[in-house]
Order: structure tokens, then C-alpha cells, then sequence
């Protein structure tokens, strides 16, 4: 196959992205290294002749963030600390679009949009991706929490430089790890989303091993170094019991909070996972739980989502908050 043949096949729009999720065409790295000139020093021609970066460099991942976010969210000053989490934009700006419109069917079918709403983001991480780009797209208002001091010191970092969020995103510490929700909602407040990427591996050793799977995978090479391109640290990639147990504790922990959220969410990485994740929901007595399957490239991974409240109360719930807003 020679290099003509290709680049015809290479694909121009990542079609298994959210209809309005701004990165389904391929990155324009001319608009983008205009935006964030810092850039350019990483992008070069690939496979395909087109221009892009190393993917495998955290460098350049990093300032492809920067510029992304800068570009396409108004976000001009955004950094991490070294070995934190520098997280895929796409697939978390398709989190929030998906749970935008488990929102919106809650609500008739029309999407929620204002700071009226109020969304709880588990683990922000340094990063703070969720929270900006929820604000941004939809204009919630979001509440980051963390078990990780540096993270959030990170994260409000970010949101204090850039005038555009600082007033719609709060950052709480999780000073007991046992705990997700009890000692971040504050007593008798609400929010109507609560969104979750949890930690996927169960050890350091399983986040390594996974990592050299997937670069023998993408490099064909046998003996490769675990690192992580994308960075993260124990807090984000692995905790005990790694995403099944996390979210099970989730998902009993929201049981005492059922009045306090509308919707509980998280994603599910792991297909089989979902059946312990069914079994729980089902003990716990959720009223309604709903499936969002999500695809993002070779990857497929899905929410759950999940709340307690009864048509009746879900009903007074969109009277009370939702409705005292225009609607778009």
C-alpha cells in the first residue's frame, strides 16, 4: 500500500464521537499551533502524511491539551503537575455530552443549559477537564472533589487563572477516602448530576502491565518501557479493588444520598464489570438505571447511570430547580 492509498483510508471524522462533541474532525493543527504556538515544536507528519504528534510523548500530549483547550474553550492558562493525569479531551467532552441528554430526557427532550444546574464531579483529578468543559459547553456549575491535596490545589489553580470559570467551579478536598459523597455535599444541598471516571486498575502493577500490552500492541515492539503517555498517578489510574469496587462503594454510599442528586453516574471501563454493577444498583433499590454505551476510536466503554427518586419526586424535582430557567 503505498502512502496515497493511505491517507484515502485514513478516516476524517470520528464518527463514534457525540453528534455535538467539537473534536469529530481530526485535530486542525494549523488552528490549533496559531492558538498555542508552543505547539508546533511537536507536530510532524505521520504515517499518513497529515500532520500530528507523537501520542507516546507526554510532552506532546500535554501541549496538545493546552492548545485544545485554549482553542476550543477559551482556556489560556491550564497546567498539571508532573506524573498527573493528562487526560483524552474527546472522550471526556463525550461524558458530558451523553449525560447532557440523560438530563435532556428527563426534561422532555430538551437539553438543560444555565448555572442553574448543578453537577458533583468524583475525582476531578489536576487536570479539572469535566468541570471546564461542562461549564463551557452547557454553563453548569460544577463542584470537583478529590482525595489528592496536589490535585486540588491543581485543579483550583487552573480555575482561579482563567475569569471565564473562576465563579462556576468549586474545589472540595475528600479528607476521608472512605468516603465519596459524605463530607463533599454540604447538608441539604442538591445537585442534579454526579459524574465519575473511576480509578480502572486494581494495583500500580496492573496499570504498567495494561500500559506495555498496549504499546507491544500500537508499536509491535517486545520489549517497551511502562509509560504512561497520558500520565496519573495511584489516586487516578488504580485503588484497591480498582473499578468494580469503586463504583460498588459508590453506588451504596448514593443510597444515603438518593435526595441529594438526581442522576448518579459513572463510567464503566470494563464490560465485565457490569454485572456486579447491575447487582448492586438492584440491591440498593434504584428506581431507574440507565446504560450509555460510548465509543472512542478501537475503544468502547460505557455510563451508568442511576437515581432514586420517583416519577412523583423526580417531577417536583424538575418544578423546584429546572424550571425556573429558560430551557434551550
Amino acid at each position: 500500500m503505498n502512502m496515497s492509498d493511505k491517507k484515502k483510508e485514513h478516516p476524517k471524522v470520528k464518527s463514534s464521537l457525540h453528534a455535538r462533541n467539537r473534536h469529530r474532525q481530526r485535530y486542525d493543527f494549523k488552528a490549533l499551533t496559531e492558538s498555542s504556538p508552543d505547539l508546533a515544536a511537536f507536530v510532524k507528519p505521520n504515517n499518513y502524511g497529515d500532520e500530528s504528534i507523537d501520542f507516546f510523548n507526554p510532552e506532546a500530549v500535554k501541549a496538545l491539551n493546552k492548545a485544545l483547550l485554549k482553542h476550543h474553550y477559551g482556556v489560556d492558562h491550564w497546567d498539571i503537575p508532573e506524573s498527573y493525569l493528562c487526560p483524552p479531551i474527546p472522550g471526556r467532552a463525550d461524558y458530558l455530552h451523553h449525560i447532557a441528554d440523560l438530563l435532556a430526557q428527563s426534561n422532555g427532550g430538551n437539553l438543560l443549559i444555565g448555572e442553574h444546574i448543578k453537577c458533583l464531579d468524583v475525582g476531578v483529578g489536576a487536570n479539572c477537564i469535566y468541570p471546564i468543559i461542562g461549564n463551557v459547553e452547557y454553563g453548569w456549575r460544577f463542584v470537583g472533589s478529590d482525595i489528592d491535596p496536589v490535585a486540588i490545589k491543581s485543579a483550583r489553580k487552573i480555575v482561579e487563572a482563567n475569569p471565564l470559570i473562576s465563579e462556576e467551579i468549586e474545589l472540595r478536598l475528600q479528607s476521608n477516602p472512605r468516603f465519596i459523597f459524605e463530607g463533599v455535599l454540604k447538608p441539604g444541598e442538591q445537585v442534579d448530576l454526579a459524574i465519575c471516571n473511576p480509578p480502572f486498575h486494581s494495583s500500580k502493577a496492573e496499570a504498567q502491565a495494561g500500559t506495555v500490552r498496549k504499546l507491544r500492541n500500537l508499536k509491535h515492539k517486545k520489549d517497551v518501557k511502562p509509560v504512561l503517555n497520558f500520565g496519573g498517578n495511584n489516586n487516578e489510574l488504580w485503588c484497591e479493588g480498582g473499578e468494580q469496587k469503586f463504583v460498588k462503594d459508590m453506588i451504596f454510599e448514593s443510597r444515603r444520598f438518593s435526595n441529594s442528586c438526581f442522576w448518579f453516574s459513572s463510567l464503566i471501563s470494563k464490560e465485565a464489570n457490569l454485572k456486579s454493577v447491575y447487582k448492586t444498583l438492584k440491591k440498593v433499590g434504584a428506581i431507574s438505571v440507565k446504560t450509555i454505551p460510548m465509543g472512542q476510536g478501537n475503544k468502547v466503554s460505557r455510563i451508568v447511570a442511576w437515581t432514586f427518586l420517583t416519577p412523583a419526586q423526580q417531577k417536583e424535582w424538575k418544578t423546584r430547580r429546572w424550571n425556573k430557567k429558560p430551557m434551550e
